[in-house]
């Protein structure tokens, strides 16, 4: 059969191959082909996201693949909080942070008084570490209150001390708890905004109420409403068994504050509920690393037997007794191979599976699920930006504290007690920065007279200042402790403490240089012609306080007798300088009892009436280097002790 052949192309040697239409042209035509990869649009794409669980279910219709339920969330984080020091370290800081003392401020003094002492009565910073503990743990706190009634006598007794509107009887919350929020259910209006709290009754509560043994289990059984009573005891001899029986939680005796929850939620979502997947993920790494580590002490040893088939081949008699022989040594493991006969110990290098940096993401993503200020190791400039981070946060804490729950409180019982005026609590500042500059300043403003001693140590140790009506009132306590003689300042001529009586004088020294000293005298004390140098005098910082208060009357009193005597309304400025002269003329000649008496006499006829009084004034005022003035004001304020 006779083939035909092609015909050569004979411009393929003469023409170069062009990437051209002809070369396009000449290639049948086949099947179009593109990277799909490339466009397809994933249907997947948020495939994770979605996956992840809800820590509790709005209803049936909506997807969700979460088994969890608000309940199993929080006994989570409950157990999170018992097992791993990384969870347990993290909520401990922060309630440990988020507590300090409370103090008021607005109100009336009494209000004032009978808070502090109801805070004392229920233990007001125990309460405070159980509500941050729960608020950063699980995220839902529910607390509820036990009220006291209170007798006839302890109302009276209260209205003298307090002020209280006299009632006839009326209540005080005596304790505080913070119910298990693993315990509880909702059941409100469509948004959850509002609604009514129920209490699921474990075994031990259902046994409890349903044979009481204490007078107090009697109560708590007779308050609940028949149809609990019913569920508690069952009907037709059949007995609810756990989680059947919820009782109905009364609103005006609870309180529940969540961490940040939406209207629409039913509860809130655990702080730490985001890193438990972290943690057990790093949780199941540890084991690994144990499981492996427990390995460690056992080697492998490795036994070849045996030469080449064709020199003899291996003895199967002779592996046998060599896997024997070794069964009841140390060594773990025995494998027996051919060929040779040789013998070694093989480890495994297991230093590549235990290296630590396969916890490095899971740390990372731990730490900025849990506050990474308390467990990263950074520089201090970035740590100290996230120190103030944190401290906002727990400051957001503790305003929860304050607006949720202890001003609704402190409303209720001010309204019920009668208090007109109801104060303000306020939690003391958290300040972690270096205190010895605040104590300077605080310490500065003491000495001005801005802060009474007792607000300076209150600000040098809490940082706390006062407030304007706080300060008023301080002040004027602290004026009548200054008038008198207390919270005095040292000073080099404070009188010193008097000698007992009976203690020798002291030997009375010779004046002048003593005899045979042979070089002039160093100091020269010179005094005016007709005085002679006094004795040192001691003065008292009180008198010359009075003095200078009762100088300031005596030089109105002068004025006033100057008006009159010359038929004016007014003084000019030369005038009462005139009278300023006049005054001292009158404190250099009388005592101060006299000074008011006798200011019209002097302002009649202003000499001096007491010459060897005016000398030792002078003598005072040349000593010291004063004016007339205060040499006067010095002479009437001398110490009288010994």
């Amino acid at each position: 059969m006779a083939v035909k052949r092609k015909a050569k192309n004979e411009n393929t040697a003469n023409e170069p191959l062009m990437a051209g239409g002809d070369l396009i042209e000449t290639v049948a035509s086949t099947r179009s082909r593109r990277n799909k990869a490339g466009s397809i649009e994933r249907t997947d794409r948020y495939r994770n996201i979605d996956d992840g669980i809800i820590p509790f279910r709005y209803s049936q219709g909506v997807t969700n693949n979460s088994s969890l339920d608000i309940r199993d969330t929080i006994v989570l984080c409950q157990k999170a909080y018992y097992n791993f020091s990384v969870f347990r370290n993290t909520i401990d800081l922060m309630t440990e942070f988020s507590m300090s003392d409370i103090y008021f401020t607005g109100g009336s003094k009494k209000a004032k008084d009978f808070f502090d002492a109801l805070l004392k009565k229920i233990n007001i910073n125990n309460l405070q570490s159980k509500f941050f503990r729960e608020y950063y743990r699980s995220g839902n706190v529910f607390i509820h209150r036990f009220d006291a009634n209170v007798t006839q006598s302890d109302v009276t007794r209260m209205t003298q001390t307090f002020g209280l509107t006299s009632n006839a009887s009326f209540t005080i919350p005596a304790r505080y708890i913070i119910l298990n929020p693993a315990d509880i259910q909702i059941s409100g209006n469509i948004t959850f905004a509002t609604g009514e709290f129920r209490k699921i009754l474990s075994d031990y509560e259902l046994e409890r109420l349903r044979n009481p043994k204490t007078e107090e289990d009697r109560q708590v059984l007779e308050s609940l409403d028949p149809e609990a009573i019913k569920q508690i005891k069952g009907q037709g001899g059949r007995k609810p068994g756990y989680n059947a029986v919820s009782i109905r939680l009364p609103m005006d005796k609870m309180t529940a504050v969540f961490y940040k929850k939406q209207d629409y939620e039913p509860f809130a979502v655990p702080m730490g509920y985001p890193v438990l997947e972290d943690i057990n993920w790093k949780q199941e790494m540890k084991k690994m690393d144990m499981a492996l580590t427990r390995t460690t002490n056992q080697s492998i040893l490795l036994v070849t037997m045996g030469t080449e088939p064709e020199k003899g081949g291996v003895n199967q008699k002779n592996l046998l007794a060599m896997q024997k022989l070794f069964e009841n040594e140390s060594v773990g493991r025995v494998l027996i191979s051919d060929y040779t006969t040789q013998a070694k110990f093989v480890i495994p290098d297991i230093a590549g599976i235990l290296d630590p940096k396969k916890y490095e993401v899971c740390n990372h993503d731990i730490q900025m699920g849990l506050n990474n200020i308390l467990l990263s190791d950074e520089k201090f400039a970035n740590s100290s930006i996230k120190v103030q981070v944190f401290m906002e946060r727990l400051n957001e804490g503790r305003k929860v504290f304050i607006h949720d729950f202890l001003m609704p409180e402190i409303k209720r019982i001010s309204k019920e007690m009668g208090f007109k005026n109801y104060p303000t609590p306020n939690f003391e500042d958290l300040d972690l920065r270096d205190n010895s500059v605040y104590a300077r300043v605080y310490s500065r403003l003491i000495e001005l007279g801005v802060l009474t001693p007792e607000e300076g140590i209150q600000a040098i140790e809490s940082g706390r200042m006062p407030t304007m009506e706080e300060s008023v009132e301080s002040q004027q306590k602290f004026r009548v402790l200054k008038d008198d003689g207390l919270y005095e300042p040292v000073l080099g001529n404070k009188p010193p403490k008097e000698l007992p009586k009976d203690k020798a004088k002291p030997v009375p020294q010779p004046k002048g240089r003593p005899e045979g000293t042979g070089r002039p005298k160093e100091t020269d004390t010179k005094n005016p012609i007709g005085l002679t140098a006094n004795k040192q005098t001691r003065f008292s910082l009180s008198k010359v306080r009075d003095n200078l208060n009762l100088a300031d009357k005596l030089n109105l009193e002068v004025e006033a007798s100057l008006r009159q005597l010359h038929n004016r309304k007014r003084l000019n400025k030369g005038q009462k300088e005139i009278a300023q002269q006049i005054s001292n003329i009158v404190i250099h000649n009388e005592d101060p009892e006299n000074w008011l008496a006798k200011a019209g006499r002097y302002a009649a006829e202003p000499i001096d009436r007491n010459e060897e009084r005016v000398k030792e004034i002078q003598s005072i005022a040349y000593e010291h280097q004063v004016d007339d003035f205060l040499a006067g004001i010095l002479y009437c304020s001398k110490y009288d002790g010994d």
